[in-house]
């Protein structure tokens, strides 16, 4: 969570008062992709404030929005800096800045680039003119995976001392040895808790085109379901035990409002969504996610309680 760099202006290369100013997020990779896209190239590097968020997102978010770029543009004094009054952002930033607002705020013409950063030679050298394969975004498996990596990083990181919780509660809050009920409820918690980060962070991603709905959090929904209903029988088969109602019933819940949680960490300017989209989403889904992992939590003590 602290991969980012300071928002700011940024050198690159020997750069003059007619050199392009490029706009991006203070995501680090976002940042270091941009300047390894632009070898031998002189250039200003406008980096805005998006709380360490990359651009897509964040401007589907808000922040990578027109007041954070009104802000950083007077902030830096950038018409001292450049005789022109230009400003080139990704254009999967669009969905959060107003040009029209920009330039009667700062008095700079926002342009749109190309989506991705390789493209930006090609796109400076041809007068700032983007071809139409430059205004695609493409959105395949592969593309898809490569999200999860960090996803499972950042679930597992907040993951681990829940996990750790569940495993030492479900083993010694019960009649018997330590080892016995470790061995059977204790490992079973950890592989609920396992399985519904998978539901959020691996299915949901890799199924999302064929997931109904828009809402991200709905998306995440149905590999909760099918997850929950899987750890039941496999409880049941594998396991030879046998959970109560109330310890199953809070499972399913608990479950669901990790999933869907975890789901709408995908979620921002995409195909799918829209700022408006997330911001009405975000108004019921968060509470909806409180409410299950509350209720979930009492269903499960509660089934430790009256055993």
């Amino acid at each position: 969570m602290n991969y980012r760099v300071d928002p700011g202006l940024y050198a690159l290369g020997n750069p003059g008062e007619n050199s392009p100013v490029l706009v991006t997020a203070n995501f680090k990779m976002s940042f270091d992709k941009l300047r390894n896209a632009l070898p031998g190239r002189d250039a200003w590097i406008l980096v805005l404030d998006t709380k360490g968020i990359n651009v897509w997102c964040a401007a589907g978010k808000g922040t990578f929005g027109t007041s954070e770029l009104v802000a950083r543009i007077t902030a830096c004094g950038l018409n001292q800096i450049v005789s022109h009054r230009e400003v080139i952002l990704p254009q999967l930033g669009g969905p959060g800045v107003s040009a029209h607002q920009v330039k009667k705020a700062s008095g700079f013409k926002v342009i749109y680039g190309p989506i991705r950063a390789v493209d930006l030679p090609a796109f400076l050298d041809a007068g700032l003119k983007a071809t139409p394969d430059m205004r695609m975004k493409s959105f395949t498996a592969w593309e898809r995976v490569e999200l999860i990596p960090i996803e499972l990083v950042g679930a597992l990181k907040a993951g681990i001392p829940v996990l750790l919780i569940f495993f030492l509660v479900d083993s010694l809050w019960r009649t018997g040895g330590f080892w016995t009920h470790g061995l059977i409820h204790g490992v079973y918690s950890l592989l609920v808790i396992l399985a519904a980060i998978l539901a959020g962070a691996v299915l949901t991603p890799l199924f999302l085109p064929w997931l109904p709905g828009r809402a991200f959090s709905l998306k995440g929904l149905i590999p909760g379901v099918v997850v929950a209903f899987v750890l039941t029988v496999f409880r049941d088969d594998v396991l030879g035990t046998r959970a109560g109602g109330f310890e199953t019933a809070g499972w399913f819940f608990i479950i669901l409002a990790i999933s869907t949680f975890l789901a709408m960490n995908f979620t921002g300017s995409s195909t799918y969504t829209s700022l408006s989209g997330v911001k009405k989403e975000m108004r019921w889904a968060v509470p909806s996610q409180i409410g299950a992992g509350i209720l979930g939590l009492g269903l499960w003590i509660g089934s430790h309680i009256i055993a």
